[in-house]
């Protein structure tokens, strides 16, 4: 395990002070991790509709679903740090990263939802979303992220312009080929390119510590000279700070880094994963380290009233049932647009 500790308020303080962070931004970032939150545990309970005994094939939403509870330090912290113009590539678990980087939650959940106001027409699902609009998508193969975010940033470099690319993964897809061969390339041509693993430690239901000859994964990236960062994945300042340096290096023509974030997810790997490979035990005591219970206890250090953190809470939670009302009510695709869009 991999946490910082919680540091006193006058540390707490002063960093802020020194990195030049304000009340309304840590405040922006509060909210945008209850969204993230509610949106996630709203789609969680949806998803069990219709499903008893359990089938993933029945109710309002099919197929596989991956939820994020649990890593909502690592979106917000990485995402408070782009522009709509940078790109975005996550994982099959993508919600948090879509939400991060702006995209439309009433277009995300319809797509979800398999609606044709979503993202796609319906036509994607939860785990190949696509928004043009903010640069976001994502892809449900281990590892694509890699050599598809270094492709942005290859064209990024190539047309003079100073935006960036971040490819999330998990700590799974650190074991792939796709992860050597994107950074060596990146390192070599210094592309603007952020890899940000999120180290859960459990590869589907595989610990780390029995898949992986070393500790961290930092340490692999850095043998391809590429600058790393060990971050406390359930604190959102210390992602935020860490990607700041990595994003500056990266406009700046610096190139790549990499962003390895210690972080837990709460539920299991997908929904309906017995979750047999882990204590409950385990899951408690992570959930102790909440980063949205984490940044609240410092807000209100900080002299924030708890009023104001539940009006942010309360409005997160609002949008959120607009978004899954639009979706709910919004049609199904027509079954004569079921080839638009496909190549031929």
């Amino acid at each position: 395990m991999f946490l910082k500790p919680e540091p006193t308020i006058k540390d707490l303080k002063g960093l802020l002070e020194s990195a030049n962070f304000t009340l309304d931004q840590l405040l922006n970032m509060y909210y945008q991790m209850n969204l993230i939150r509610e949106f996630e545990e709203a789609i969680g309970a949806k998803y069990y509709e219709g499903k008893n005994p359990f089938n993933m094939a029945s109710g309002p939403i099919r197929g596989e679903m991956h939820l994020s509870s649990g890593q909502e330090a690592v979106a917000v912290g990485v995402g408070g740090n782009l522009r709509k113009e940078d790109v975005v590539v996550s994982t099959h678990r993508p919600h948090h990263h879509a939400i991060a980087k702006g995209t439309d939650i009433r277009k995300l959940a319809a797509e979800i939802f398999g609606k044709s106001t979503g993202l796609c027409g319906g036509k994607g699902g939860h785990m190949h979303l696509f928004d043009k609009e903010v640069r976001f998508s994502c892809s449900g193969i281990v590892g694509a992220s890699f050599p598809q975010a270094a492709g942005a940033a290859f064209a990024f470099k190539y047309r003079g312009e100073d935006n960036v690319a971040v490819a999330f993964a998990g700590e799974g897809a650190a074991n792939h080929g796709t992860f050597y061969e994107t950074l060596n390339a990146a390192s070599l041509w210094e592309l603007p390119l952020i890899v940000v693993i999120e180290d859960n430690m459990y590869a589907d239901s595989t610990p780390k510590s029995v898949a992986l000859a070393t500790p961290h994964h930092f340490q692999r990236a850095m043998s391809l000279n590429v600058p790393s960062f060990l971050v406390d994945g359930m604190d959102v300042i210390d992602v935020y700070l860490a990607t700041r340096k990595a994003v500056q290096r990266a406009r700046s023509g610096g190139g790549p880094s990499l962003i390895e974030a210690v972080t837990y997810r709460f539920r299991g790997h997908f929904e309906g994963d017995g979750q047999e490979y882990r204590e409950r035990d385990e899951v408690e005591l992570w959930r102790v380290m909440d980063p949205i219970t984490r940044l609240g206890n410092r807000l209100t250090k900080l002299g924030v009233e708890k009023e104001r953190l539940e009006n942010e809470r309360r409005k997160a939670r609002e949008r959120v049932e607009d978004a899954l009302k639009f979706a709910e009510e919004s049609p199904y695709p027509e079954p004569s647009t079921a080839l638009v869009g496909v190549f031929k």
